[in-house]
């Protein structure tokens, strides 16, 4: 086993209190194997695996690369889970092409190819609608079991009992299935016909949807902000990779999540001892406590317009926007600590005709699961979303 090796066995063995120890994709790829190596068991890979956080994106043709060593269930979520939480990086850059930067003129032409698409194409899809699968990763809750009474707004809610252990690291916690509608390939949210507990049940609940492609690019060509940054392989494509940035005055990027504890006193506690209690209105002995002194918790949500900034990955041939990043930009006193999702497009059949529409999105989540309550301090929460669209179909009236 070389010193490499023996050095990310040493990170990973070491206490769990200890803070994730960042690697490179081939480091973890190096991990698993010497693992594997070694026999390690199904509950000691994934627990190695919890202690690690990724420095570069883990793709999808990697992530099957290295699901070759997970020897079972548990280890097999926690490499979903590295892939999710690395959605928004860099790949390692020996999967980057070494294709020269196009010079302005190339630059500016990708661009305006991009706006013609958005706009006469994108923009211009027809009503639709598809059924969303999302599965939800987080920290710092046990999974819920099937005999809680929680249900899901959606059918089909999968339960993650038995699925991974209770802990305070990232893992497996449900599965919904709903059918959404998309208007101009903006999805739109779908009625709710059931009240979930969101935030007493230890969740959270993003109640706006996926950025909209048009308006974010809108917004960022009206910032003037748009800048190359890289080539990048998308489905074994070269594609022009630009970055861009949004500030709040020019932002309609809007959060709403649900929901954050928030503690309200009302009335008086007046404390006597048996020598007070006559004037006090207290007992005829000993000592207590008299009053109406009430402690209520109201539930609210998080609301914001928020500044932004991101990435749009372009085919440099048609202007097809096949990936977009956003991610907010908070302030770290607020309750919501991060929203970054990552929206990948695809071709789908629908009705004979092959559209470009979403087929995934990965969205990384932080909170202040307490808001402003003060119980148990000061603790974030970490929540991953990873969501399929599939079964698309038009919505037009016949």
């Amino acid at each position: 086993m070389n010193r490499l090796t023996w050095a990310l066995l040493l990170i990973v063995a070491s206490s769990p209190a200890l803070a994730a120890r960042r690697i490179s994709v081939s480091q973890l790829e190096d991990l698993l194997r010497s693992l594997q190596q070694d026999k390690k068991s199904d509950l000691d890979v994934s627990t190695s695996l919890k202690q690690v956080e990724l420095t570069e994106q883990l793709t999808r043709a990697q992530m099957n690369n290295v699901l070759h060593f997970a020897p079972g269930m548990l280890s097999t979520e926690q490499v979903y889970v590295l892939e999710a939480r690395s959605a928004t990086l860099t790949p390692p850059v020996s999967d980057l092409p070494s294709a020269p930067a196009p010079d302005a003129a190339g630059q500016q032409a990708i661009l305006a190819r991009a706006a013609a698409y958005v706009k006469n194409t994108y923009a211009q899809l027809p009503p639709l609608t598809a059924t969303r699968t999302t599965l939800r990763f987080q920290d710092n809750m046990d999974a819920v079991a099937a005999s809680s009474g929680i249900n899901g707004s959606a059918t089909e809610v999968v339960t993650a009992a038995g699925f991974s252990n209770a802990s305070s690291f990232i893992h497996f916690i449900n599965s919904t299935e709903e059918h959404v509608p998309i208007q101009h390939g903006a999805e739109q949210l779908p009625a709710q016909t059931n009240k979930i507990p969101w935030g007493a049940n230890k969740m959270i609940a993003l109640m706006e949807p996926d950025p909209d492609l048009v308006m974010v690019h809108r917004e960022a060509q009206e910032s003037g902000t748009i800048e190359w940054l890289r080539w990048e392989l998308v489905n074994g494509r070269h594609t022009a990779v630009y970055i861009f940035s949004v500030p709040r005055k020019k932002s309609r990027l809007a959060l709403n999540v649900c929901c954050f504890p928030s503690v309200r006193q009302t009335g008086k506690a007046t404390f006597y001892t048996a020598l007070t209690a006559p004037a006090l209105g207290g007992g005829a002995s000993g000592g207590g406590v008299t009053g109406n002194f009430q402690t209520n918790t109201d539930w609210n949500n998080f609301k914001a317009t928020v500044p932004y900034h991101g990435t749009l990955f372009i085919d440099p041939a048609t202007g097809t926007v096949l990936r977009m990043i956003v991610e907010a930009e908070l302030n770290p006193s607020e309750v919501v600590h991060q929203v970054d999702t990552r929206i990948d497009y695809g071709p789908m059949n629908v009705l004979g005709k092959t559209l470009i529409v979403p087929v995934k999105t990965y969205i990384n989540t932080e909170v202040v699961p307490n808001g402003d309550s003060g119980s148990g301090g000061y603790k974030t929460r970490r929540t991953l979303f990873t969501t399929e669209f599939k079964n698309y179909q038009s919505s037009e009236s016949k």
